[in-house]
């Protein structure tokens, strides 16, 4: 379904921006001499503002009163790149259409496409930011920017040389010629193509990331406990590190929190392998007070996760609300909801538990 929405989102923004633009060119009589000026900014900005909300909205499924408040700086940036980009790749065409300057028109076409589709990945890349928690690490932003852009520039490379191909078979069929209705289909099937090579390009490189992550839910509740002076000279009680935390050798927040107390809303990222022990030992990665030592290990494969509980403690657990009734390993799932339960009673007389989400994906970029 992910790749259909983007080859639609790219064929549909191509065509919009180019009747856009023939509504510029041919009713209002805007730079008809000069089409390319007009032509390839609406191009470049209806695919760039496509490309961006499709991203957002299929990021965020299930929010769209998020999607929707986001989504307005992301547009900001996608126009006026979009715009930039269409305006310096029409004037460029302009120029070398020139009779005075000697360059094939498949050439001249190609360089404009490239700067076209460029703009696109460049907007993509960049209002990414505005939208994902994934992109708080810069080492995975800048990677994600690079990708945006190289796909994007390879896309249109391709859907150009595609396009002139199929021009030089229509002359071929037509005795030399191009046929009036090609002629007349020429502009929106060629963009068309270049929106259905760049849609596909991010159905590829904008696949949600297989980092799995626990999202901290009830139990880890912010405590205000008032604002306290703070004496550096006094020593630091048992009582003072007896708060819910990772181990940050090896964990870290997907917010890139220098913080290691865990907080309802937090997502702590799991390493792509390995064992994560979750209980209240000295040895413990995610260490959670009231809970018995090392209660569950989470086995780290390659997309795959699984949790392993403690033989003695296996009835403190519970996945997806069913308390485990054996010691058998669990496969985790995406949206998966892990519960440990204390022998602490909450302020209802409850056993007092610590829940989180388990995610195998980044599909909704705020998890």
């Amino acid at each position: 379904m992910r790749i259909y929405l983007y080859l639609l989102a790219g064929i549909t923004s191509a065509l919009i921006g180019w009747n856009i633009g023939q509504f510029f060119i041919a009713d209002i009589g805007l730079f008809n001499q000069a089409p390319e000026i007009i032509l390839f900014p609406c191009i470049a900005i209806s695919l760039a503002i496509g490309m961006v909300i499709n991203e957002i909205f299929i990021s965020t499924p299930t929010r769209p009163k998020l999607s929707f408040r986001i989504i307005r700086i992301p547009i900001i940036i996608a126009t006026g790149l979009g715009l930039i980009a269409g305006l310096i790749a029409g004037s460029i065409s302009q120029v070398l259409f020139l009779p005075e300057i000697p360059v094939p028109a498949a050439i001249v076409r190609m360089l404009g496409w490239l700067l076209i589709g460029s703009s696109v990945g460049l907007a993509e890349g960049l209002t990414w930011w505005w939208h994902s928690m994934e992109a708080g690490d810069p080492k995975r932003f800048q990677r994600r920017f690079k990708t945006s852009i190289s796909a994007a520039s390879g896309a249109s490379l391709i859907a150009a040389f595609l396009f002139e191909l199929i021009r030089i078979l229509v002359q071929l069929i037509s005795d030399g010629g191009v046929s009036k209705g090609f002629r007349a289909l020429e502009d929106p099937l060629g963009f068309s193509l270049l929106g259905l090579l760049l849609g596909l390009a991010f159905s590829i490189t904008n696949s949600p990331s297989y980092m799995a992550a626990l999202r901290a839910g009830a139990g880890f509740e912010y405590e205000d406990k008032g604002n306290y002076f703070v004496d550096d000279d006094l020593p630091i009680t048992d009582e003072d590190d007896n708060y819910p935390r990772i181990d940050q050798k090896l964990l870290k927040f997907v917010s890139n929190s220098e913080e290691d107390k865990i907080e309802e809303g937090l997502s702590i990222q799991l390493p792509p392998t390995g064992k994560i022990t979750i209980g209240s030992g000295e040895d413990d990665q995610i260490y959670i007070p009231e809970l018995p030592p090392q209660l569950a290990t989470l086995m780290l494969e390659h997309r795959k996760t699984l949790l392993i509980p403690n033989s003695k403690f296996y009835r403190k657990i519970k996945v997806n609300g069913y308390l485990l009734n054996s010691r058998k390993k669990i496969l985790l799932k995406h949206n998966f909801v892990v519960a440990f339960h204390t022998s602490k009673k909450d302020e209802f007389d409850e056993p007092k538990i610590y829940r989180f989400v388990y995610y195998n994906r980044f599909l909704d970029p705020q998890a």
